[in-house]
């Protein structure tokens, strides 16, 4: 297994939409086991991660974990993410994340902050913002 860290710059398309998923996952400081199925679950099934290596992603979440910890490292994290994820997907990037975090039920306000600040960092425009996120709570809902 190859492990990928803070300093490697080779990210792939889905290891960046991985990293997104890792980064809304753990931006409450917990890490949900919904979440974690959740992010399972869009690895193993979407056909953007049809031919991805899904050993990557131990070595993907101990760099989200990594820089996390660092001072500006939700700033670097950004920038492998625009880097590895071309401005197509961005919008595909942010509906991940809304599924990660719409996952457990209950959308806390630091998860609503990273959410905000993907929007930002994505350039995704309010209106499709609000679009991906009406969708990913409406199939989340639960009674």
């Amino acid at each position: 297994m190859t492990r990928t860290t803070p300093t490697d710059s080779l990210w792939n398309l889905q290891d960046g939409l991985v990293a997104m998923m890792i980064a809304t996952s753990v931006s409450d400081e917990l890490i949900r086991t919904a979440e974690l199925l959740s992010i399972e679950r869009i690895v193993n099934h979407l056909p953007i991660f049809g031919v991805y290596d899904a050993d990557r992603i131990r070595g993907i979440a101990q760099t989200v974990f990594d820089l996390l910890e660092e001072e500006d490292g939700l700033d670097a994290l950004f920038g492998m993410v625009r880097d590895a994820i071309p401005e197509k997907f961005h919008e595909t990037a942010y509906a991940l994340c809304c599924d990660v975090a719409a996952s457990d039920g209950r959308l806390r306000e630091s998860e609503l902050r990273f959410l905000e600040e993907t929007r930002y960092e994505l350039n995704i425009d309010r209106l499709h913002g609000a679009a991906i996120e009406r969708g990913a709570r409406a199939r989340h809902l639960s009674d």
